[in-house]
């Protein structure tokens, strides 16, 4: 009789962590989000659906006051909120981390309350992060920034993450849907001359 109670407890003992190792394996894969404001969020969406590991990017707005803002009230100002993408990834190919340090190279951390041809508040960068984790590694990302002596002062802001309102359709890939106007404005906007300028790349 005790052979046959310990055969059947390494069977459930067994089955236990066999159940463990998919659930474990299963949370890894699980896709997460991550919100930042890089200026135009057309820009912001294209940059972030070139690199590997992320699923896709959502232009919206956040960070401000209003619910459930139109882009014209955001545009005008006076919301609160900041054009801005959520980023939705798989952890398993990319890290919180490696998107904090790709959103760096993209903008321009040096300006307040801009980014390239766009001014206002509702153009302002910045990180919005989801828990104590991710606070800590923007954080740490912005201040590894200025201690190597690049920037003396970064105006991203670095925040909770609030309320993310998608922003209306004709605005989701806008750069797939019109590539002629969406290249225009990017090459305009100088966006890509300024970046190559602060980080040295293309």
């Amino acid at each position: 009789m005790m052979r046959v109670r310990v055969f059947f407890a390494a069977l459930v003992t067994g089955a236990a962590m066999m159940a463990s190792q998919f659930a474990f394996a299963a949370d890894i894969a699980k896709p997460a989000t991550a919100i930042f404001a890089g200026g135009c969020f057309w820009c912001s969406e294209a940059d972030f659906e070139k690199l590997p590991g992320v699923i896709g990017a959502e232009s919206g707005y956040t960070a401000g006051h209003t619910p459930n803002p139109s882009y014209e009230q955001v545009s005008a100002g006076g919301t609160g909120h900041t054009e801005s993408v959520r980023v939705t990834y798989d952890p398993s190919k990319v890290s919180y981390s490696q998107l904090v340090e790709y959103f760096w190279h993209h903008i321009d951390p040096t300006v307040q309350d801009q980014q390239f041809c766009d001014h206002g508040n509702q153009y302002r960068s910045g990180i919005y992060w989801g828990n104590e984790s991710e606070r800590k590694i923007a954080e740490d990302s912005r201040d590894a920034l200025i201690k190597s002596g690049k920037f003396q002062k970064i105006y991203t802001q670095i925040a909770a993450a609030s309320f993310f309102y998608p922003a209306e359709e004709y605005h989701q890939d806008y750069y797939k849907k019109n590539p002629l106007r969406y290249a225009y404005y990017r090459r305009g906007c100088g966006r890509d001359a300024r970046v190559q300028q602060i980080w040295g790349e293309k």
